[in-house]
């Protein structure tokens, strides 16, 4: 099982954004939201969605952010039809390219 890092910059609160969490058992969850730190609360404490009750605890390992509601909730749309391959390959691009701006 891949055990991605943890995204260490979160969007600020209002900004609206697609995340992906790594479950305890290795599973990714794709979400969204505008306040990135309560949802991470709400899954950690069993209040998120259904899939991550039980799962936690959940590590953000991917985000991506928008300008509306509606751009967020299409590209979760989106993300949540990929296949786990290509949803690594999104997390380790983003990761690789966090490791280029520092």
């Amino acid at each position: 099982m891949t055990q991605f890092r943890e995204i260490i910059k979160e969007p600020d609160d209002g900004v609206c954004c697609v995340y992906i969490l790594q479950c305890r058992d290795g599973s990714l969850y794709t979400g969204w939201t505008n306040h990135l730190q309560e949802r991470l609360k709400a899954h950690n404490t069993g209040r998120g969605a259904k899939y991550t009750k039980g799962r936690g605890p959940v590590r953000c390992v991917y985000v991506e952010t928008f300008a509306t509601k509606e751009e967020a909730m299409s590209r979760e749309f989106a993300v949540k039809h990929l296949a786990r391959a290509e949803k690594e390959k999104l997390i380790f691009s983003a990761l690789r390219d966090s490791h280029i701006k520092s």
